[in-house]
């Protein structure tokens, strides 16, 4: 089953609500999106404002919201981000992919990818790039969605004292 989407969706209370408590709940579980558990609403919300500033201006970056079809609760987001640079127009980054630890093992997170990669193409661009936490094996599943591998910073994301992780950056080559 396929997730319903939703893309650019009016930033409702209630929708900017349950993508703090998502945001929240993936981190916990040891989602690697800003934070490591264990972190409150209170935390991500300072950081879920900036990142939803960024909808409200003039080339603003874009939601998706994806919902879970049987229950209609909102199951995972991701954000096209802008660079708000003319020579890197042609790209955009993807920040803060989650799907809810109770929707994990259904496929979700390669369908929200898909359905990002089919929105970046009807819009014309030539890639989507992200960055990853190293140490999670993430990079296998990325690249199961096609991303490739093309930068690594050692040690640059510090979770913990004595524990430092690679910065990774992939890319999806849409041309």
């Amino acid at each position: 089953m396929t997730l319903r989407y939703v893309l650019a969706p009016e930033m409702t209370p209630g929708l900017y609500a349950a993508i703090v408590t998502l945001w929240t709940d993936v981190s916990n579980a040891g989602g690697a999106v800003g934070f490591v558990p264990p972190v409150t609403e209170d935390e991500v919300r300072a950081t879920a404002e900036h990142q939803f500033a960024g909808l409200h201006e003039d080339r603003a970056d874009v939601l998706l919201a994806a919902y879970e079809p049987e229950s209609g609760r909102l199951a995972g987001v991701l954000f096209f981000e802008d660079m708000r640079f003319n020579l890197m127009d042609h790209w955009r980054m993807l920040k803060r992919v989650m799907v809810h630890p109770d929707f994990q093992g259904r496929g979700y997170g390669a369908d929200l990818l898909a359905e990002a990669e089919r929105v970046a193409r009807g819009w014309g661009l030539d890639g989507l790039r992200l960055t990853l936490r190293g140490g999670l094996g993430l990079e296998k599943f990325y690249g199961r969605c096609g991303y490739v591998e093309v930068g690594r910073v050692p040690g640059a994301i510090r979770v913990a004292p004595g524990d430092d992780r690679d910065d990774v950056t992939m890319w999806l080559d849409l041309r």
